[in-house]
């Protein structure tokens, strides 16, 4: 089995190596076809019982509704694990060795995404009745608390929010650590002993540029500030000179869009395009993290906890989303989507596997980094999903004041990897 050392997505390796990616699919491996047709009847089923359960609750518009969002999941999936997407590598590089392309295919999956928004809000055209509406985060204390922590927690745990999903379908037991902490620090933030700490933190009213120069307006603002980023990394990336990243085997021609690797720049482009349909369908922006919180709680009340009564969980919307089932939960839909759909996708490449082995250290220092990026996101109102890729897209001043704030984590994330020991990206490193 090949691996890939050259285009690396850090939300697929362990904490203490830099370099270390799981198998890449390589056109000399063949399919495997049992896994493949096991992940296929799970997907299959998976969908059967979203649209019969929700039908029955409800109507089938409702049933068609929620299966709609897991086959979009199930896309996000595929794309996220054929690109190797990174949110956090592409931070790593450009702190660490002066790497900009990473942050360059942010710049076209936040182009393409807001591209996508604001014609989608300024026709208002929308799916089930839904009408599309933007994004707006809060700006204050939590967002730049949560978004430096998350951070953190990224550099520690090995991945993002959407990273650490697809890794997990893929069958990289080696983020699991990671994806528990996680939903261990969404819980966290909603208990009673911490949620009072963090509720009344200073903050003001969200800002979208819409409010003020329209949504055409607004779209042109964040375009003509991700050219300047583009502009700004390029230079950053050319007084740095860090070594040029080598391309990784792959099928080639239409076989490579189910077996091979895709470029990073294809998968923004995928990723904006599921994300907008998302929107379309939902009206909502494309999001991860909250669906963690619900997903802790629901485990806690299997052994007679009643979180229900927790301060967090009475506030309207999340008690209405506690009340509902998680397969009638547009996150968790898509979330569940995302690790079937990596796992048919890496079944297909022929680079499924699921190692048994522990590393006792890095699961404890990954489990920590999901904890911190559980307690982030919901001081941030949102992860690099939510509350960076949505904000931008829809125009919210806070998601590049998340993006700073995370920047400036990245920075301390590295740091806090040196004290521990964990390696670190060297400028004479191909990728980190």
């Amino acid at each position: 089995m090949a691996t890939n050392p050259t285009t690396i997505d850090s939300s697929m390796f362990t904490p203490a190596p830099t370099c270390v990616a799981p198998p890449t699919p390589d056109p000399a491996d063949p399919p495997q076809r049992g896994k493949i047709g096991i992940f296929l009847l799970l997907a299959a089923g998976l969908l059967t019982w979203i649209f019969f359960s929700n039908t029955l609750q409800a109507d089938a518009n409702q049933g068609l509704y929620f299966g709609v969002l897991f086959v979009l999941g199930l896309g996000l999936g595929i794309a996220l694990f054929h690109s190797r997407f990174g949110f956090t590598s592409a931070w790593r590089q450009l702190v660490a060795v002066g790497n900009g392309q990473g942050l360059r295919n942010h710049a076209l999956l936040l182009g393409t995404t807001a591209t996508i928004f604001m014609l989608l809000f300024t026709t208002g055209w929308g799916g089930f009745g839904n009408e599309p509406t933007p994004y707006a985060g809060t700006i204050g204390v939590g967002l730049f608390l949560g978004a430096f922590i998350f951070a953190i927690g990224m550099q520690l745990g090995g991945g993002c929010a959407s990273g650490t999903l697809f890794a997990v379908g893929s069958g990289n037991s080696t983020v699991i650590p990671t994806l528990i902490g996680f939903i261990a620090g969404s819980v966290i933030y909603t208990s009673p002993f911490f949620f009072p700490l963090v509720s009344d933190l200073p903050g003001m009213e969200p800002v979208l540029l819409s409010d003020h120069v329209g949504h055409v307006g607004g779209w042109s603002i964040t375009i003509l500030v991700l050219l300047v980023i583009v502009a700004i990394s390029r230079a950053v990336q050319a007084r740095r000179n860090p070594p040029p990243t080598g391309a990784p085997p792959s099928a080639t021609g239409w076989v490579r869009a189910i077996r091979g690797s895709w470029s990073m720049w294809v998968g923004a482009l995928v990723l904006a395009v599921l994300g907008g349909a998302v929107m379309w369908v939902s009206g909502g922006i494309w999001g991860v993290t909250n669906a963690f919180a619900l997903w802790g709680v629901k485990f806690l009340q299997l052994f007679g906890f009643q979180p229900e009564t927790w301060e967090f969980w009475q506030q309207e919307n999340w008690a209405v989303m506690f009340e509902g089932s998680i397969l009638s939960h547009q996150n968790s839909l898509t979330n569940i989507g995302i690790m079937v759909g990596a796992a048919i996708a890496a079944a297909a490449g022929g680079a499924w596997a699921f190692a048994r082995k522990v590393d006792w250290k890095n699961f404890g220092i990954a489990f920590f980094g999901g904890i911190l990026m559980g307690i982030g996101a919901r001081l941030a109102e949102g992860c690099n999903i939510g509350a960076y890729l949505g904000g931008i897209g829809s125009g919210s001043v806070s998601g590049w004041l998340w993006a700073a704030a995370a920047l400036v984590g990245t920075w301390a994330g590295l740091k806090v990897r040196s004290w521990l020991g964990l390696a670190n990206p060297k400028p004479t490193d191909s990728v980190c």
